[in-house]
């Protein structure tokens, strides 16, 4: 039997986009250039606020 969990709330930080790249002004040699990514600060990279522990029932 299938275990329907609830969705858990997205980040009012960022969204649900919790990484974003971010370029720099220095170019490869190749000419593409260097990026560098950041996670969200609030929800660490995760997208949502609460952790996936928070939904589990404990028993049967």
């Amino acid at each position: 039997m299938h275990q329907h969990t609830r969705p858990r709330p997205i980040c009012a930080h960022c969204d649900g986009f919790p990484q974003v790249a971010i370029t720099t002004s220095q170019t490869t040699p190749n000419g593409q250039r260097h990026t560098t990514t950041a996670d969200c600060p609030a929800c660490h990279g995760t997208g949502h606020t609460t952790p996936v522990r928070a939904y589990t029932r404990a028993g049967k």
